[in-house]
C-alpha cells in the first residue's frame, strides 16, 4: 500500500459514512419544502442542494487528481441540469457516483494528490474536507425541513477533529460565519456546528 494508501482508505470511509447521514436527510425533502430557510442565511433548501450538487461535483473531479481550473485540466464538461430537475436527486444521484469514483481511486491507487488550480493538496486531506462539508450539509438539510436527525456521535468527533485543523480564521470571510459560542459540555456535534458558523438550536421558522 502506497504513502498515502490507509490514511486514503480511512478518508473515503468517512466519506462513506457522511454521505449515507445525508441520504438519509434527503429523504425529508419534498417539492414545498424548497423554498424554506435553512442554516445557511443565505440560501434557501434549493440553493443549498444546488450547492451542494456543486461540492459532489468537484469532489467527483478531484478522485480523478485534478479539478477544473489546474492547468492539468480542460474546460468542465458537465452538462448543466435539467430545468425543473428536482435537485435532491441530483444531490443522491451526485453522491453515488462521487463515493463511485473515491473508492476506486483508492483500490487503484491513486488520488495521492489532488491539484486544485495553483494548489496541491493531499488525496486524504480533500476527503476528509469533503466528508465535512456533506455531513454538515446533511445536518442544513435536515433542520431545513424540520427534522432532528443528530449527526452520529462517533462520526462528529472525527469531523470536529478535523475542522480545527482544516477550517482557520482565513476560511471566515469566505466560506464560513463567526463561530457561534457553545457550553464546552455541548456534544461533539454542536462544537462542530458552532466552528462552522451555524447555531445547534436552529430550526425552520417557515
Amino acid at each position: 500500500m502506497g504513502e498515502y494508501g490507509r490514511p486514503l482508505a480511512a478518508g473515503v470511509a468517512l466519506l462513506e459514512r457522511a454521505i449515507d447521514y445525508t441520504l438519509g436527510s434527503l429523504h425529508s425533502v419534498t417539492p414545498a419544502a424548497l423554498c424554506r430557510a435553512t442554516p445557511c442565511s443565505d440560501w434557501n433548501l434549493r440553493h443549498l442542494l444546488e450547492h451542494l450538487d456543486d461540492s459532489l461535483h468537484t469532489l467527483t473531479q478531484a478522485a480523478t487528481g485534478h479539478v477544473a481550473g489546474c492547468p492539468h485540466t480542460t474546460e468542465d464538461p458537465r452538462d448543466p441540469a435539467p430545468t425543473g430537475a428536482n435537485p435532491a436527486l441530483l444531490v443522491r444521484d451526485g453522491a453515488t457516483e462521487m463515493l463511485g469514483r473515491w473508492t476506486a481511486a483508492g483500490d487503484g491507487g491513486g488520488a495521492g494528490t489532488v491539484c486544485v488550480a495553483d494548489r496541491r493538496l493531499t488525496g486524504p486531506m480533500v476527503a476528509a474536507a469533503g466528508a465535512i462539508e456533506i455531513a454538515v450539509h446533511g445536518w442544513d438539510v435536515a433542520r431545513a425541513c424540520g427534522e432532528h436527525r443528530p449527526i452520529p456521535p462517533l462520526m462528529a468527533e472525527e469531523l470536529l477533529d478535523l475542522a480545527l485543523l482544516f477550517v482557520t480564521c482565513a476560511d471566515r470571510l469566505s466560506r464560513f460565519a463567526p463561530p457561534v459560542a457553545v457550553p464546552a459540555y455541548a456534544p461533539a456535534q454542536d462544537h462542530l456546528l458552532a466552528h462552522l458558523g451555524r447555531d445547534p438550536d436552529w430550526f425552520a421558522h417557515n
